[in-house]
């Protein structure tokens, strides 16, 4: 059997080997392929327009799928928030607890300096979000824990210097939520003005956190008039 020529010059065989229905048909994405789809688009949207400012709609439309999909993945858009904010979280824990690997105190507060300024850096969607105040629970908790654990991290530094100085090393908690929480609050102004670079910005905020601690007074004093 001879194939009918069409206008174009393919046969009918070919026709059927390059019908619609099989050139527009898509490849089908696995679960875990589609979950993570979903969670990229979630990230951007809600770092450009807040929790609030995001439907289930306009994820579902920037995926290409039905709104079902995203409540089967997640359960709905509270879901896939709590799912971007708690690898978010673990994202910047884990930089930072692979940054520390100095011995001497002041580099390790440069180390801890430049693992948040990486991490606005390479993860700018992410931090966004986390700055935000978060409308639903994550198993890593709120931004303000997190700086908590990461001031953690820094405590048992300033610990060590608090003694070996003659300080009292029961203060060393509050100093770490300070020093970090200055860097915390860096980070979020440098995020949108991207000046100085990246390691002059962590050189002086060392230079403030070093030299601060430095010429620390061993029982430091209220100059002004109100005592309490």
């Amino acid at each position: 059997m001879i194939d009918d020529v069409a206008t174009d010059g393919s046969t009918s065989s070919e026709k059927s080997r390059t019908s619609p229905s099989r050139r527009g048909r898509r490849v089908r994405m696995t679960g875990k392929e589609r979950r993570e789809q979903l969670l990229d688009i979630g990230r951007a949207l809600f770092a450009d327009k807040g929790f609030e400012g995001t439907s289930v709609e306009e994820i579902a439309a920037r995926a290409g799928v039905s709104k079902p999909v995203v409540y089967e993945h997640f359960g709905g858009k509270e879901g896939l928030y709590a799912v971007v904010v708690d690898r978010e979280m673990r994202q910047l824990l884990d930089m930072v607890n692979g940054a520390l690997t100095a011995g001497h105190p002041r580099e390790l507060l440069e180390q801890a300096a430049f693992a948040l300024l990486d991490y606005i850096e390479s993860y700018t969607d992410g931090f966004r979000i986390l700055v935000r105040d978060s409308p639903v629970a994550q198993s890593t908790g709120t931004f303000a824990s997190l700086i908590s654990d990461i001031a953690t991290q820094v405590e048992d530094i300033l610990g060590l210097e608090f003694k070996a100085r003659g300080f009292d090393p029961k203060l060393a908690p509050l100093y770490a939520q300070a020093l970090v929480g200055m860097v915390a609050l860096t980070g979020q102004w440098w995020l949108d003005v991207r000046k100085p670079k990246k390691a002059e910005v962590a050189a002086h905020l060392v230079n403030l956190c070093w030299h601060g601690l430095e010429n620390l007074e061993a029982k430091p004093r209220l100059i002004g008039h109100r005592k309490n």
